[in-house]
């Protein structure tokens, strides 16, 4: 059985970390599916997903750390196509990548205790972020 649900993140600025895992657990119990996987999807490709702990302290750090990887700049092949500001932010995107699958049991999400599900913005400009939320279980 499958069940699908979108959820809609507005973000502001470049960095904005946004915890995902309330939606998520709402997402598995409205599945109505005791054990299985959930797959979460940022659509688009300036933005990512993934697991931290969600705490100030990392929230200012990782897109920090992307940003010594893939600092912004001019001399991206991106920026002298397209001249938009956000060669970086595809780059960084891609890195860290659009999607994760996390496991759930009893209707419960399988993460660690200090393991949150989060949506990183990693483009320049404010953004509406549809991100889709796929439950597969029985």
């Amino acid at each position: 059985m499958v069940f699908q649900k979108n959820h809609v993140v507005e973000t502001k600025k470049y960095g904005q970390m946004t915890d995902l895992t309330p939606w998520v657990q709402l997402a598995v119990e409205e599945s109505q599916l005791k054990n299985g996987i959930v797959n979460i999807f940022n659509v688009g490709s300036t933005a990512c997903i993934g697991t931290i702990e969600f705490e100030p302290g990392l929230m200012e750090d990782l897109p920090e750390q992307l940003s010594r990887l893939f600092p912004p700049g001019r001399h991206y092949a991106h920026e002298q196509t397209w001249h938009d500001g956000n060669g970086h932010s595809h780059l960084q995107a891609t890195l860290m990548g659009p999607e994760i699958t996390v496991p759930f049991k009893d209707k419960k999400l399988v993460l660690g205790v200090w393991q949150q599900i989060f949506h990183l913005e990693c483009d320049i400009k404010p953004r509406k972020r549809d991100i889709v939320i796929t439950v597969m279980g029985e």
